[in-house]
């Protein structure tokens, strides 16, 4: 049995996918703009291979041809079995004259019990069952032809069944991780497709197909590597700040992954290498033109009209090398950052030019790796196979100078810096202008055209800081799991993300772990306890999380194996020095044809700081914000040769360059959003960084919340600030 999945440019679409695959059908995706021709013959055409058509979610209106594209005509025109979903569901009324009207209360990501008549899709099923909702927008009036089969117990519609032809539609989201019975939903669906073509549920259940993507590069035939990476355990009594200082911190082309917490929920390794190495490469790239600078010691290279992800992975296997067994994924290979403007190669649009490079990233031969668990320190260094004298030569010489260096407590007290900015801070949008942009997101919500909006502002400002010196300043203050120092000439990234992006293995099994949901620990073990309670149980913060969970299942659904994407733990709520946070980790297993390097880009930007459904809120953001968000809003990690990768949300960052530091915040617009508070919540998460500025948030009618942080001899504000230096999202 062969499915056609329609895809409206939804989030969500790939989980459709794979509980499909899972229930034995052979599911294809295309998106609704991208069926040859909607004539007769061009439907017939593109019906013609199928057994049944799933017409998914996605933003807008059925009311819009450019929201719902193709799918009318093939409601109109379709005799095999039809199931929509959410914006599918609301066409297939409309079509058949249904009103589509504002729903009474708009709900996403949250759960509502659904009454049923055990009919068809929900044979078999209890009523009611809990199930997912994400609309703004539900059917009112009914025709005659299309019968109600499923409501809340208030008496929104959840379900339709037609009374002459196979045609289905569930306003909840199936999909969801937390709809009970969705699998058993979509299996009924494929059943009453058997039911009436004769087909058997197949033995073993069928790999999925994702929507179509630009072509990835032909794999190379295996050979012998031509690189081997040599490692080496040494000892040293030094700290790693220290090693960084005295090997990398006076290279131009540096860069230091700094798990700078570490213990429970904090980061076990640390890696720090420089641009200097034999073998060593720095490459920039420009979305705007293609254009990308590849620079090494045999001197720069230039390519235009070029695809960045493309070039890297096939960088990558250009240059597979032998690797030893280590404890950590990284091999060598390349490190950096890549931009938020770089959606452009991953759906998004090129509405704004950053003033930095869309994604910078060091080629490392050599590196220094720390095991914060054991102790241990690893020495990395690559070379051609048969020729080691020079990496050996540097491995020498880098036990040797480690051996040398002097012992220092972790704790030691970092030396004191002037107060770096020079001049007064500017917002990109002060206090009013932010308000009415929330405003905007809201109403954007409310017509159905997003859930949740990660709305952001930039602040800037003249700086005279000398990056190493004001990283060592930031690691102290506020230790985190993926904490980076990146030096590319004159611009600098300074980062202490608490956030995993996305962690892809050697071996293919993916893991990403979002970040929704925050509350202050308290001295008090009564009302700290009574904090973890609340947060575990907040409507809003699990909605919030869960929104971005199922986006993250998508993204990696449609690269993974069928049945491998698993959420475990879920709401999980862990317990930080300053915070709790409600955490939840999505895994999957790549299939064979998937490298690290598209799984990335298939879930970049990461959907914590867009929204969902991730193309369409990104074009809201594109007008709201009005500039580009540059490096903040990516991904900061590496890309291995051993073919792992490791990414952070590029967060609680400071970007230093041409004598100016930016940073961003901002936060999640959703229906429940409190305007004001969101805009103060800006004004809290600035400052932490702002302290280490010297700086105060920008004077246009300064929130409440960052009087109170600024006043330093406040035991309030002294309570505040810690709990802000962990917090979970900018």
């Amino acid at each position: 049995m062969r499915t056609l999945i329609i895809d409206n440019y939804d989030s969500f679409t790939h989980n459709l996918l794979q509980y499909v695959a899972e229930a034995g059908a052979e599911p294809v995706v295309v998106r609704n703009d991208e069926a040859a021709g909607t004539s007769r013959r061009g439907l017939r055409r593109l019906l013609r291979p199928f057994d049944n058509v799933i017409i998914s979610p996605g933003p807008g209106s059925p009311e819009h041809d450019a929201d719902f594209g193709i799918c009318a005509r093939v409601i109109e025109h379709a005799r095999i079995p039809l199931l929509g979903v959410c914006l599918g569901h609301q066409g297939i009324c409309h079509l058949f004259g249904g009103r589509v009207r504002p729903a009474p209360q708009v709900r996403h990501g949250r759960t509502s019990p659904v009454e049923h008549t055990g009919t068809d899709l929900f044979r078999g099923l209890p009523s009611p069952f809990s199930a997912v909702r994400y609309h703004s927008l539900a059917v009112e009036d009914l025709p005659p032809v299309l019968e109600p089969v499923a409501w809340t117990p208030d008496g929104v519609l959840m379900g339709v069944r037609h009374t002459r032809r196979p045609i289905w539609g569930v306003q909840f989201h199936p999909e969801s991780v937390c709809t009970e019975h969705g699998r058993a939903i979509i299996g009924n669906f494929l059943d009453l497709t058997r039911e009436r073509t004769g087909r058997r549920r197949p033995v073993r259940a069928a790999a999925p197909s994702p929507a179509p993507r630009a072509p990835e590069p032909a794999a190379e035939p295996a050979r012998t590597a031509k690189y081997r990476v040599i490692a080496r355990q040494v000892s040293t009594p030094a700290v790693a700040e220290d090693v960084f200082g005295a090997l990398f911190a006076g290279s131009d082309r540096a860069f230091w992954l700094d798990s700078s917490r570490t213990g429970e929920h904090g980061g076990r390794f640390s890696f720090m290498g420089d641009a200097t190495g034999p073998l060593a490469r720095v490459a920039t790239f420009d979305v705007e033109t293609g254009g990308l600078t590849v620079e090494s010691a045999g001197g720069t290279a230039r390519l235009e009209r070029a695809s960045f992800f493309d070039w890297i992975d096939a960088d990558l296997r250009a240059h597979a090398a032998e690797t030893p067994d280590l404890p950590f994924g990284f091999r060598l290979g390349w490190v950096g950052y890549l931009g938020y403007e770089l959606k452009a190669e991953c759906g998004g649009a090129r509405a704004h030019r950053s003033p930095h490079p869309d994604a910078a990233m060091i080629f490392a031969d050599r590196a220094v790796a720390f095991d914060h668990r054991d102790g241990t320190v690893h020495l990395l260094a690559l070379c051609p196979s048969g020729d080691e004298r020079a990496a050996r030569a540097w491995l020498d010489a880098v036990e040797s100078r480690l051996a040398g260096l002097p012992a220092r407590s972790p704790g030691t007290p970092a030396p004191a810096v002037d107060p770096p900015v020079s001049g007064g801070l500017a917002l990109r949008h002060g206090r009013r202008r932010y308000l009415d942009k929330i405003a905007a997101c809201r109403r954007e919500i409310v017509a159905g055209e997003t859930y949740e909006v990660c709305l952001t502002n930039m602040l800037t400002a003249p700086v005279r800081a000398d990056p190493w010196d004001f990283y060592r300043l930031l690691r102290r203050r506020d230790p985190v799991p993926f904490g980076a120092l990146l030096r590319f000439g004159d611009l600098a990234v300074l980062s202490a993300s608490p956030e995993r992006f996305l962690r892809v293995s050697a071996d293919g099994r993916a893991e990403s772990k979002p970040i929704k949901g925050t509350r202050p620990r308290s001295a008090d073990p009564a009302e700290d306890r009574r904090l973890r309670a609340e947060l575990a149980a907040s409507v809003k913060d699990r909605a919030e999380n869960l929104m971005i969970v199922d986006l993250v299942r998508h993204d990696l659904g449609g690269v993974a194996e069928t049945g491998s994407v698993e959420v475990d733990p879920i709401f999980d709520v862990e317990s930080y020095t300053t915070v709790h946070q409600l955490v939840s980790t999505v895994r999957a297993t790549l299939r064979p044809d998937v490298s690290a390097v598209r799984c990335v880009r298939s879930a970049f930007p990461g959907g914590s700081m867009t929204g969902a459904p991730k193309i369409r809120t990104m074009q809201i953001i594109d007008r709201l914000e009005e500039g580009p968000r540059g490096v903040y809003s990516g991904a900061l990690g590496y890309f291995s040769l051993s073919g792992a990768a490791d990414f952070s949300i590029v967060i609680r960052t400071a970007v230093l360059a041409a004598g100016r530091v930016e940073f961003g915040v901002g936060g999640a617009i959703t229906a429940l959003s409190d305007p004001d508070a969101e805009f103060e919540e800006t004004a809290v998460k600035a400052a932490p960084l702002l302290r280490l500025l010297g700086a105060p948030f920008p004077a246009d009618q300064p929130a409440e919340k960052w009087r109170l942080v600024q006043a330093d001899s406040s035991a309030r504000a002294a309570a505040a600030l810690a709990a802000l230096l962990t917090a979970p999202r900018d």
